[in-house]
C-alpha cells in the first residue's frame, strides 16, 4: 500500500485537567497506545486491530451559556493529554414525536411509533447512551498503521435526522475504511457533530438581528476548518476532502455547496473537493424570520414563560437549564407527526450563512463548484405518511399542504400540483406495489407526494438547476430499489433503507459492496467509474437524464423521467413551493 506506515506507538505525559478522561482500561490503551499530535493537544485513539478510532475530539469551546444558539466559537482551550477512546456524547435531540392529528387528540399506535422508531435510527444511526451540550466535537477513523504522511482522501460525513437528531456515535466508519484498504484505496473517514433541533436551527426575526441564524450549519463549517488544520496529522490530505451526507445530512451538503454565496474557501484553500448527497439536495425554503421560522421562535418562548416585557426572550430562553430549555424547545412539532417533513427546524435564508434559499443561490450560481453525486430511495415518502390519518380527497391534501407546507402558494397552485397524482391506491407509494390495501384513504398518495417533493423530484430540480447555470459541474445521479420484493414490501426501499447498506452490512451483499466501491472511487477520483471495477458504467446525468439503477442483484440504468408531470409543475412553480 503505496505511502502508508506503521504509526509509532510513543508514550506521552499523564493527561491533565480539562483533558479527555482516561478510560478504565487505561492499562490496556498504555499497551499499545495511538497518539496523534495536534495544536490543541495530544489526542490518543484506540485500534481493534484494523481500524483506528479517535472519538470525541473538541473543535469549538462549549456552545452553553450565553453560546447557545450563537456561531461556534474556535476552541480555546488546550487539550493537554486528551482521550478520545470512548463514545462521544451527542448533542441533545430536537422534537421527534407528535402531534399526530391536526389537533392534539388522537394518539398514535404503539405499532405505529415503533415503525417510526425503527426509521429514526435508519436515518440518525444507533442512539447514544449519552448526551450533552458540549457536544461540539470530531471523530476520526483510519485503517490501521496510517500516519502523517500518509496523504489520504478524506470521507467527511454529516449524519441525518431531521435537523432535530443523530450523531458520529451513531454513524461508525468501521466498515468502510475497511472496504477502502479492500479495495487498495485507504481513505480516513471523519464525522462531525453538530447541533440540532432548537440549539442548532431557532429560527425568528430575534435570531436574525443578532447574527445567530443556522448555528448548525456553521458548526459543519468549522469541523470543516479544523480538519483543513489537523487531518494532515492523522495521515489525511486537507486538498482531497469530500462531504457526505443522508437526509438531513444531504441537505446540509448542498447548503454547505452554496454557504457563503459559494465561498468554501479557509486560508485561501478549498474545504472540499466533492459532494455525495443521499436523499436531500436542495430544499426551498422560507426566511428565518418569515411566518413560519417566527411561529416556531414563539411558541418556544411562550412554553418557556420568557415572554416577559423586563427582559428580551433571547436572554431568558439562554438562561434557562438545559432540562427546562428543552422542554420549550421540544414543544413544536417533530418530524414524526400530522405535519411531518414540515419541519420545525431546519435551515433557513439568513442573509448570510445563507443569502437566499437554496435552489435560488444555485440559479444565481453561487455554489461552490466541484463534482457531485445525488440520489433517492424509491420510496421515500412511506415513512413520513403514517400520521395523516384521512387524505381522500383532493381537497383534503390541498387543505393539508396549503396549511403546512405551501404558504406562498394560491390554491389553485396547490390544487393543480395535487392533480398531477393519481388517486388510485396501485399508482401511490410503495411505487411498483401489487398490495391492494392501505393504511388510511389516501396514505400511498400523500406518501408519494412528500417523497417527491422534499426528495425523489426535488433532487432532478436540483440537477437541473445545475446543469443550466453550471454545465461545468460534473454530476451522476441514482436511484434505489434493493428493497423492492415483488411489490409486497408495504414500505417498499424506504427513506433510509441506505444506511444499513452502505454502513452496516457486508461486502457480500451486492448493494452494499457496489455502493461502497463507486463512492471511493468517486473519493479518490472525482468519477464513481474510475479506480476499483464497477459492473455498470455510470453515465453523468447531464449526458442523458439516466439514473443508475440500485437493485438488490444488479446494477442498471434508469431513465429519470417518472412522474413527469408533477416534476414540470414543481420546476415551474418552485419560487411558490418553499417550506
Amino acid at each position: 500500500m503505496k505511502g502508508v506506515t506503521l504509526a509509532a506507538l510513543t508514550v506521552g505525559l499523564l493527561p491533565i485537567a480539562g483533558a479527555g478522561t482516561a478510560p478504565a482500561a487505561e492499562a490496556e490503551v498504555q499497551a499499545g497506545r495511538l497518539n496523534v499530535t495536534i495544536p490543541s493537544g495530544t489526542i490518543i485513539g484506540s485500534t481493534d486491530g484494523e481500524v483506528e478510532s479517535f472519538k470525541g475530539i473538541p473543535y469549538a469551546d462549549p456552545p452553553i451559556g450565553d453560546l447557545r444558539f450563537r456561531p461556534p466559537v474556535r476552541l480555546s482551550t488546550h487539550l493537554g493529554e486528551f482521550y478520545a477512546t470512548e463514545e462521544a456524547a451527542a448533542c441533545h435531540e430536537g422534537p421527534v414525536f407528535g402531534p399526530f392529528a391536526d389537533t392534539n387528540d388522537t394518539i398514535a399506535t404503539l405499532a405505529e411509533i415503533d415503525v417510526a422508531n425503527a426509521v429514526f435510527k435508519d436515518i440518525a444511526g444507533d442512539k447514544p447512551t449519552k448526551y450533552d451540550e458540549d457536544c461540539l466535537t470530531i471523530t476520526v477513523q483510519r485503517p490501521e498503521g496510517i500516519e502523517a504522511g500518509a496523504n489520504l482522501p478524506v470521507l467527511f460525513w454529516i449524519y441525518g435526522g431531521g435537523f432535530v437528531g443523530g450523531s458520529t456515535t451513531g454513524f461508525d466508519g468501521t466498515e468502510l475504511v475497511k472496504t477502502g484498504v479492500q479495495l487498495n484505496q485507504p481513505f480516513i473517514f471523519v464525522a462531525v457533530n453538530y447541533r440540532v433541533g432548537g440549539w442548532g436551527f431557532m429560527p425568528g426575526e430575534e435570531i436574525l438581528r443578532e447574527g445567530s441564524g443556522n448555528a448548525g450549519l456553521r458548526d459543519q463549517r468549522m469541523g470543516l476548518e479544523w480538519v483543513a488544520d489537523n487531518i494532515a496529522e492523522f495521515g489525511g490530505d486537507p486538498g482531497r476532502v469530500t462531504i457526505w451526507g443522508e437526509s438531513a445530512g444531504a441537505i446540509s451538503v448542498f447548503d454547505q455547496l452554496v454557504l457563503f454565496d459559494g465561498n468554501a474557501t479557509y486560508n485561501d484553500r478549498e474545504l472540499f473537493h466533492g459532494a455525495i448527497m443521499n436523499s436531500g439536495t436542495a430544499l426551498p425554503t422560507d426566511p428565518l424570520d418569515g411566518p413560519k421560522g417566527q411561529a416556531i421562535y414563539d411558541a418556544v418562548v411562550k412554553k418557556a414563560g420568557c415572554e416577559s416585557e423586563h427582559e428580551d426572550s433571547l436572554s431568558c430562553l439562554r438562561k434557562l437549564d438545559n432540562d427546562n430549555f428543552t422542554a420549550a424547545a421540544n414543544s413544536v412539532p417533530g418530524i414524526f407527526s400530522y405535519p411531518s417533513l414540515a419541519l420545525s427546524y431546519l435551515p433557513r435564508p439568513d442573509g448570510t450563512v445563507l443569502t437566499d434559499s437554496p435552489d435560488a443561490l444555485a440559479r444565481q450560481g453561487k455554489f461552490h463548484k466541484v463534482p457531485v453525486i445525488m440520489g433517492t430511495q424509491e420510496d421515500e415518502g412511506t415513512p413520513f405518511s403514517f400520521f395523516q390519518n384521512d387524505m381522500g380527497t383532493d381537497d383534503k391534501i390541498v387543505t393539508y399542504l396549503s396549511k403546512y407546507y405551501f404558504g406562498n402558494a394560491t390554491s389553485d397552485q396547490v390544487s393543480e400540483f395535487v392533480g398531477t397524482y393519481s388517486d388510485k391506491i396501485s399508482d401511490g407509494s410503495p411505487f411498483r406495489s401489487n398490495l391492494p390495501y392501505e393504511l388510511y384513504p389516501g396514505k400511498r398518495r400523500i406518501a408519494a407526494i412528500l417523497g417527491d417533493m422534499v426528495f425523489n423530484l426535488m433532487r432532478r430540480i436540483t440537477l437541473q438547476i445545475l446543469s443550466e447555470e453550471l454545465p461545468e459541474i460534473s454530476s451522476w445521479s441514482y436511484f434505489s430499489s434493493y428493497n423492492y420484493n415483488f411489490g409486497l414490501n408495504p414500505m417498499g426501499t424506504m427513506h433510509g433503507s441506505d444506511i444499513a447498506v452502505l454502513f452496516e452490512n457486508s461486502n457480500d451483499e451486492h448493494p452494499t459492496i457496489s455502493g461502497r466501491t463507486y463512492y471511493i472511487n468517486f473519493l479518490y477520483t472525482g468519477d464513481p467509474n474510475i479506480g476499483s471495477n464497477v459492473e455498470v458504467l455510470w453515465p453523468q446525468w447531464t449526458e442523458d437524464h439516466q439514473l443508475l439503477w440500485f437493485n438488490k442483484t444488479e446494477n442498471g440504468l434508469k431513465n429519470d423521467t417518472y412522474r413527469e408531470s408533477s416534476y414540470d409543475f414543481m420546476f415551474e412553480n418552485i419560487d411558490s413551493l418553499r417550506f
